[in-house]
């Protein structure tokens, strides 16, 4: 079954969906399959897997230390796909992405990486910087041998924007809450429920809400308006300031 029909097939039992996401090698590829596992045991959906990467545009201040720490303590791609490729055979009720900046995929060899992408079992890519009009062997590789590319809506998407970029998209898209980068509060209020509602009517894709959700009152604010919630910093900073055990208790309460 492709990504997306499963999500649709999830959410006829689930009011709303999760994807979390973590930094490989942050603090360290013994802490991320710890983190993993209590994610995977408490109901995650989905999981994003970053490959880290210099310049990370999109990030906020938590992510993009995540990412520098862990180049600096030497991790590569090649850790990266032998680690996903372990998480994806452990558990097999997840699915799978990496997340990462299109150098990574040039450097690696774009035909390349997606195909031991999907060979080592992920379901999808999410660039976080490749517009659809800069991606065409990227989007028509993807379609070839069955691996999502996530395709994204900002706030400042016109609906013809909107609709262009669902044309590309496969799986879910990932809806940006609000402008700037990652990690900071976003507020779930009457701006957001219209954007949203444009969103829907661009596209018949699962909807994945990101960029600022941190709480179960945030999942349940946004039950109804979207498929999916995206939780990223709020977990990297769990993990920070209390340890990987306090993951799987804040996963089961944002899901209760």
């Amino acid at each position: 079954m492709n990504l997306r029909d499963d999500l649709q097939r999830r959410l006829q039992n689930k009011p709303i969906l999760l994807m979390t996401h973590l930094v490989l090698g942050y603090p360290s590829l013994a802490v991320n399959r710890e983190v993993i596992g209590q994610m995977a045991a408490n109901g995650v959906d989905c999981i994003e897997l970053q490959i880290p990467f210099s310049e990370p545009i999109a990030d906020g201040p938590v992510i993009l230390k995540a990412n520098q720490h862990s180049l600096a303590g030497g991790i590569t791609v090649e850790q990266c796909f032998e680690f996903a490729r372990e998480m994806a055979a452990a558990y097999p009720q997840v699915h799978f992405l990496f997340m990462t900046y299109y150098n990574i995929v040039f450097r690696y060899g774009e035909t390349a990486f997606l195909t031991r992408t999907k060979n080592i079992g992920l379901r999808g890519t999410i660039i976080a910087d490749l517009p659809p009009e800069e991606g065409e062997t990227y989007l028509t590789t993807c379609s070839r041998i069955g691996l999502a590319a996530i395709q994204f809506f900002t706030p400042t998407s016109s609906d013809a924007r909107m609709r262009t970029v669902a044309e590309h998209g496969d799986g879910f898209i990932y809806c940006v809450a609000r402008r700037g980068v990652t990690g900071q509060q976003t507020m779930v209020d009457d701006t957001l429920s219209h954007y949203l509602f444009r969103c829907r009517q661009a596209t018949d894709l699962p909807l994945a809400v990101g960029f600022g959700i941190t709480s179960r009152q945030d999942m349940v604010l946004l039950t109804g308006k979207a498929d999916m919630a995206v939780i990223g910093t709020a977990t990297i900073q769990l993990v920070d300031t209390r340890g990987p055990s306090a993951v799987g208790p804040f996963i089961a309460a944002l899901l209760a």
